[in-house]
């Protein structure tokens, strides 16, 4: 039996889960070790960790207080893995969780956050969908059954400092150039609604001051919404600190190429089980700065669709 290394209660809230956290920072503390070779579960919570509930009212996605994304459960420290190396990491499986088979997706408000498309759709609005095995079906958008292809939103290593603060430094000259666009050109540090995982006191504090949020993709991975990171895939993301730090979170039943509407896959909790492995000095030796990825093998059949004209 796979070990399953991290758990979250769906009844609890994220933040009482020191297995988990929602910045990006070098001073987070491994949530536990692994050996390379091994393989191991994760156990996710969908990215809004339980904000958005399963019902038929779209006030949840209008009200949410998004400097709480993503919650990722991590880090994860692989023993030997130093920075310039090359953490592999194989997608075995991943799956919802037995007491959580639905998912949600939708429209940001304009008056938070927005998306690409509030300009046509500025009100929120939401969708549940229930799972079946690998087919997904919603009460809100009746006649429509597909099937998924399931996969983390969300997967990275940790920064380290000067990367940390490379990010920070850019970012908040871009929000500069519009500083009233919605939604922002990017998001700067939150402490307040910083989880650090196990960090605590005045370095939590700290920590969460600078910590980087977690929406965009940057060096490390992060927030990749690449569908094709399912079954079977295989990442390979530089090593910045020691251990690695390897995080996941943000599951998706099902994306297109994108998202545009902010909350434009079918979000969910879950499970990732994954097996890693180093490549000694890889960075250098591929000369490889940022992720590759080999996408899954899987991928579902619409040979049987609709095409609607607008």
């Amino acid at each position: 039996m796979t070990d399953t290394l991290i758990k979250v209660d769906l009844n609890r809230p994220p933040t009482d889960n020191e297995r988990v956290h929602n910045r990006w920072h070098p001073d987070i503390p491994m949530a536990c070790w692994v050996q390379p070779g091994d393989d191991f579960i994760l156990e996710t919570y969908d990215w809004t960790g339980g904000f958005i509930k399963n019902n038929d009212s779209a006030d949840d996605v209008r009200d949410i207080d998004l400097t709480t994304v993503h919650y990722l459960s991590g880090p994860v420290g692989v023993k030997g893995a130093q920075p310039g190396d090359l953490l592999v990491v194989d997608l075995l499986d991943i799956g919802a969780k037995p007491d959580s088979l639905w998912g949600f997706n939708g429209f940001f408000s304009k008056n938070n956050g927005g998306g690409f498309l509030t300009d046509h759709f500025p009100s929120a609005q939401k969708s549940i969908w229930d799972f079946k095995g690998m087919f997904t079906s919603s009460r809100h958008i009746p006649g429509v059954n597909f099937p998924g292809l399931i996969h983390p939103g969300l997967i990275g290593c940790l920064p380290d400092r000067p990367m940390l603060e490379m990010w920070n430094e850019r970012e908040r000259a871009l929000i500069a150039t519009d500083p009233d666009r919605v939604p922002g050109l990017a998001n700067p540090p939150s402490a307040g609604t910083a989880h650090m995982g196990q960090m605590r006191g005045e370095a939590r504090d700290k920590a969460a001051a600078e910590g980087a949020r977690t929406v965009p993709p940057r060096e490390h991975g992060g927030n990749c919404d690449i569908k094709d990171l399912s079954r079977g895939a295989k990442v390979f993301f530089p090593v910045y600190v020691d251990g690695a730090g390897l995080s996941v979170g943000d599951l998706h039943f099902s994306q297109g190429d994108g998202e545009i509407t902010f909350c434009g896959a079918i979000e969910m909790a879950g499970w990732v089980h994954m097996k890693v492995g180093l490549i000694k000095g890889g960075m250098a030796k591929y000369g490889i700065k940022n992720p590759i990825f080999k996408p899954s093998p899987i991928t579902p059949r619409y040979d049987d669709y609709l095409i609607f004209e607008g």
